[in-house]
C-alpha cells in the first residue's frame, strides 16, 4: 500500500469543505443532544401516564356487575408510548454521523492519505468511530437513554478539533510516511472510541448509583433516571465494552513498537507518548484483572475505568501538545 505524501496533491478547497461538514455535524449532534435530554426529562411523565393506563386497563376488566375488580395491571399488554424527542434525537444522530463521515471522507480526498496525521484528524476520525459504534448498537437495542451521554462528549471533541486542534491540510512528516499509519493509528482510534462509550456508560452508572445509595429521596430527586437501566446493568455493560477495547489497545502498543523498530531502530525509546500508551494499557489491564480475579464491580471498578479514560485524555490533550518527543505529531 502506497500513498502520495508530497504537497502536490493537497486540495485546500476540499479541505475547507471538510471543515464545514465538521461544523455542520457538531451543530446537528448538539440538537440531537438536546432532543435526548428532553426525552429523558419526559420520562417521569411517561411513567405516570403508563401507570394511569395500567390502572384504567385493570378496571375495565371488572365483572359485569362491577362488584369485583381483577387486579392484573402487570399482565395487561399496553402499547408503549411514542417517544417523539427520543426519535428526533436518533434521527439527528444519524444525520450528524453522516455529516461527520463526509467530513472525514473529504479530508481524506484533500490530503490524499488516511486522515490520521495530527490531532485534528485523529479527533474527527475518533468521533466518527464512536458515533458509528453507538448507532450500530442502537440497531439491536433501544439505547435512546444513552444518547445524551454519548453526543455530549462527541460534540465537545468535535469543537476541540474545529477550534483548538484545527490543522490546515498538509503532507505528513517523514516519520509518519508508512503503511503503519493506517494500521497502528486506526486501531488506536477504534479503541479510544470504544473507551469513550465506556466512559459515557460509567458516568451514567455513577448517577444511577448515587440515586440508589440515597434510597427513595434520591430516586425522586432524579426521576428522569428511571429511563436508564439499573446501576448493576450499566456496570456490566461498561465491562463488556472495555473487554472489546482492551485487545485493540494491546495491538496498538505492539504495532507501535514494531513501527518504532522500523522507523528508529528501537522497539522502545521511553518517549512520553510511548510511556503514556503503556500507562493506559496498565490501568485498563488492572480494571479487567480486578473484575476477573478479585471480583471487583460497582464503584471500585468504575473508579479504575475513569482513571483509564483520564489517562487517555492526558495522552490526547497534554502529552500530544506539551511534551516534546519522537511522537510530537499534534500539528499545533
Amino acid at each position: 500500500m502506497k500513498f502520495d505524501f508530497s504537497n502536490d496533491h493537497i486540495n485546500t478547497g476540499v479541505a475547507t469543505l471538510s471543515s464545514h461538514f465538521l461544523w455542520a455535524s457538531a451543530l446537528v449532534l448538539t440538537l440531537a443532544m438536546v432532543s435526548f435530554a428532553l426525552d429523558l426529562a419526559g420520562a417521569p411523565h411517561r411513567a405516570a401516564r403508563l401507570e394511569a393506563r395500567r390502572s384504567t386497563a385493570a378496571q375495565t376488566r371488572a365483572t359485569a356487575d362491577g362488584d369485583v375488580l381483577v387486579d392484573a395491571p402487570a399482565t395487561t399488554q399496553l402499547t408503549p408510548e411514542k417517544r417523539q424527542w427520543g426519535g428526533i434525537g436518533m434521527s439527528l444522530s444519524w444525520l450528524g454521523t453522516l455529516l461527520l463521515i463526509v467530513a472525514v471522507a473529504t479530508r481524506t480526498i484533500a490530503v490524499g492519505r488516511p486522515p490520521l496525521g495530527n490531532m485534528y484528524e485523529f479527533s474527527m476520525v475518533g468521533c466518527m468511530f464512536a458515533m458509528v459504534f453507538f448507532l450500530a448498537w442502537s440497531l439491536k437495542s433501544d439505547i435512546r437513554w444513552l444518547g445524551v451521554f454519548v453526543t455530549g462528549p462527541i460534540v465537545l471533541f468535535e469543537m476541540l478539533a474545529a477550534v483548538v486542534y484545527y490543522t490546515a491540510a498538509s503532507s505528513l512528516m517523514p516519520s509518519l510516511q508508512s503503511y503503519w499509519l493506517s494500521i497502528h493509528v486506526t486501531v488506536a482510534t477504534l479503541s479510544v472510541a470504544l473507551s469513550t462509550l465506556a466512559f459515557s456508560l460509567t458516568v451514567a452508572y455513577f448517577v444511577q448509583n448515587w440515586r440508589d445509595e440515597r434510597g427513595e429521596a434520591g430516586r425522586e430527586r432524579l426521576k428522569w433516571m428511571d429511563a436508564l437501566p439499573s446501576a448493576a446493568s450499566l456496570d456490566r455493560t461498561t465491562y463488556g465494552v472495555l473487554i472489546v477495547a482492551f485487545p485493540m489497545w494491546t495491538f496498538t502498543l505492539i504495532a507501535g513498537a514494531i513501527w518504532a523498530q522500523e522507523a528508529w531502530g528501537h522497539y522502545w525509546n521511553w518517549d512520553p507518548k510511548e510511556v503514556w500508551t503503556l500507562v493506559i494499557w496498565v490501568v485498563y489491564a488492572a480494571y479487567l484483572h480486578a473484575r476477573a480475579t478479585a471480583g471487583w464491580s460497582g464503584k471500585k471498578a468504575a473508579y479504575i475505568a475513569l482513571a483509564g479514560f483520564a489517562a487517555i485524555l492526558i495522552n490526547y490533550g497534554v502529552v500530544n501538545v506539551y511534551f516534546v518527543g519522537q511522537h510530537s505529531y499534534s500539528g499545533l
